[in-house]
This record gives C-alpha cells, sequence and structure tokens, in this order.
C-alpha cells in the first residue's frame, strides 16, 4: 500500500502542516499498518511534478516529466491541502495547482480521498469550478466544520462526514511540565495586512500580556513555527517581545513538533492566532483561547465544542474577552471535554475509511 499525503510533510517549517502530516500518518497506519507514505508538499516537490498550471497541462499531454507514471504508483491519494487551502484566499494560482493534481490523479485512477479540511470559500467563478470538480472525483470527502460541509453541498457534492482536524489523530505526547500560559503571537498577524491591520494586532498582544501579569500568571512567548526565512516566521515576533519586556516573560522556540506538543501538553493555557497551537492544545487536553483571524475557527472549534474563539479583526475589546476567557474556572475541564470529542470525532473517520477501501 503506498499512500501519497499531498499537501502536508515532515520537514515544513510550519507546524501546523507537520501536525496534519503526522495525524495523517498516525490515523492511515491504523488502517494500513504496513503502508508506505510519501509526501508532496511545497517544500518537498517530487520531481515529476510541477507546480506551474501551464506546466501541469504541458506535462500531462506531454509526459516529459513522468508524472503519470508516478501517480500510477499510488494506491491512494489523501489530499490535505495544507488544512484550509481548498479555497481561493491563498490566490488562485494556489488553488489550481493542488485542483489541477488532485484531477490528475483521479484520472489515472488512483483512489482520492479529501482529508478533514476547511472548505471555501471560494471568490470567484473559476475558483467554484475547479472546487466542483474535486469534490465530484473524490471517493470520499471529509470536512472538519459544519460550514465547510454546507461549502460542499453547494458544489453539488454532500461531504461523507463532518468530523475534525487531524491533530485529533496524532499520538499523544509525554507532556513537558513547567510553564503556565503559553503566548502565540503570529508572525503572519505581526506584519502582513492580509488578515487585518497589524498595528491593532499588535496593541491586542501587548495588552493580553499586560493583563497577564497584572494577575500574576507567568508567560512564555511560544512560537508555533520552526525558525525560517519565511516572512510569516513567528520567531522574530516572540524575540521581539521577549527583549521588549526585559526578561519578565519567557520564551521557548520549538525544536520540532514533538517537543512543541510536548511543551503544550506541560502547559496550564495556550493563548494563539495560529490556529493549529490551539488544536495541538486541545488535542492534548490543554485549553486554548483562539485569536481568529478567519472564519476557519469559530466553526470548528464549536463542533468541538470549544466557546473560547476571539474575533481578533481589529476591535479593540479582543484582550479584554480573551482575559475573561482566561478567568474562567472551567477552562481544563472543558478542554478535556474539547479532546475527547475531538478523538471521536477522527474515529469516525477512521472507520469510514475502512469501510471504503
Amino acid at each position: 500500500m503506498r499512500i501519497l499525503l499531498a499537501w502536508t510533510d515532515e520537514t515544513s517549517p510550519n507546524l501546523g502542516v507537520r501536525a496534519l502530516g503526522r495525524g495523517s500518518k498516525d490515523l492511515l497506519r491504523r488502517i494500513w499498518p504496513q503502508a508506505e507514505f510519501v509526501y508532496m508538499n511545497y517544500g518537498s516537490k517530487p520531481e515529476a511534478v510541477t507546480w506551474s498550471p501551464r506546466g501541469l497541462v504541458r506535462e500531462w499531454v506531454t509526459g516529459r516529466r513522468g508524472m503519470r507514471d508516478w501517480l500510477d504508483g499510488f494506491d491512494l491519494y489523501w489530499d490535505t491541502r495544507s488544512g484550509d487551502s481548498f479555497s481561493d484566499i491563498y490566490g488562485l494560482p494556489r488553488h489550481t495547482t493542488m485542483s489541477m493534481i488532485h484531477e490528475f490523479a483521479a484520472r489515472r485512477h488512483v483512489p482520492t480521498v479529501l482529508a478533514p479540511q476547511t472548505i471555501g470559500p471560494f471568490g470567484s467563478r473559476r475558483s467554484r469550478l475547479l472546487a466542483r470538480r474535486d469534490v465530484h472525483r473524490s471517493r470520499l470527502v471529509l470536512a472538519r466544520d459544519p460550514l465547510s460541509a454546507a461549502a460542499s453541498a453547494t458544489l453539488g457534492r454532500p461531504v461523507d462526514l463532518t468530523t475534525t482536524d487531524l491533530v485529533f489523530g496524532i499520538d499523544q505526547p509525554v507532556a513537558e511540565r513547567g510553564h503556565d500560559v503559553l503566548l502565540n503571537a503570529s508572525g503572519l498577524l505581526w506584519r502582513s495586512t492580509r488578515h487585518g491591520d497589524p498595528e491593532a494586532y499588535r496593541r491586542q498582544i501587548r495588552a493580553v500580556i499586560d493583563g497577564l501579569l497584572v494577575r500574576g500568571r507567568s508567560v512564555t512567548l511560544f512560537p508555533h513555527v520552526l525558525d525560517s526565512a519565511d516572512p510569516d516566521n513567528d520567531v522574530p515576533v516572540a524575540t521581539e517581545l521577549h527583549a521588549e519586556y526585559e526578561g519578565r516573560l519567557g520564551l521557548v522556540v520549538p525544536r520540532d513538533l514533538e517537543h512543541a506538543r510536548a511543551v503544550i501538553a506541560g502547559a496550564s493555557l495556550v493563548i494563539g492566532a495560529r490556529m493549529h497551537a490551539c488544536l495541538n492544545a486541545l488535542s492534548t487536553g490543554t485549553p486554548a483561547i483562539a485569536m481568529a483571524y478567519s472564519r476557519k475557527f469559530a466553526p470548528l472549534m464549536g463542533e468541538l465544542g470549544w466557546p473560547h474563539v476571539v474575533d481578533a479583526s481589529g476591535s479593540e475589546e479582543v484582550a479584554d474577552r480573551i482575559l475573561a476567557a482566561v478567568d474562567d474556572p472551567s477552562l481544563a475541564a472543558q478542554a478535556r471535554q474539547a479532546q475527547q470529542r475531538g478523538q471521536r470525532l477522527l474515529a469516525d473517520v477512521q472507520h469510514l475509511v475502512e469501510a471504503t477501501r
């Protein structure tokens, strides 16, 4: 059994992308213990594949790179779309490339599964047409929240299952104790205007830090990425804040996904705008207050029965709402319930894939 894990890998500096890969492998290995896994992602491109939509069309016609033969070598195309890229929010070229390779796999009669992910939004007619072809060519379509399930239904293909994020399929870590509040300040939101006002976000983060310190909480800055040249890197933001607060904050830069999950599992609370920082926390039973910057947060968290999602789209009341959630004495109990629900929901994926293999 050879399985192509698309749009995730074990080398990405983005720990959310790594979590999708690890969750996929751990889940699918319970079905096929002897399976061989191959990754395909922007940081780990196979020689037979090009990322250019024009190049993909040319390759399909000429076969010079051997992509068709390469796809023929797989028994399953497990398409994660990096969790939230089955959409045009990151640009139409990215959506087009991912959709075309999915279609080419289906044309080679490789069973294709749209793994649990966010579906939509689709802002143009072309992006909707691409999405429609993908859902109709997939053996299984799995949504990680009800809003995504509704988006698939509007494409004429109801999902086979509404479940949750693949992070709940990862085996549990051994907790590394010693941290109270882990604060994940996102490099994406700190600098880019793509998802809101960076100045407002910076004010929110500093107000949250100040409020936690006034409450006597120990705060550790926690980038949920590995240090890299990526412009969305959280590490420079964390080091900047660490210097600004002159020793009043801790700083932990994760070495890899396993280290990140161990630190998170041993903490009292995570506050973060990286969705997988929050999902990694809930999947280990650690409470997480999410600073949501897109529509992918609330429906997914809601399906887990987790209400602590704050819209970080510029309101000056964001910090107050986060700090009010911090003061909730039932956070730990709620987190354990969310963890258990996530595990049950993802177990349904395993049963469904087993039934259709």
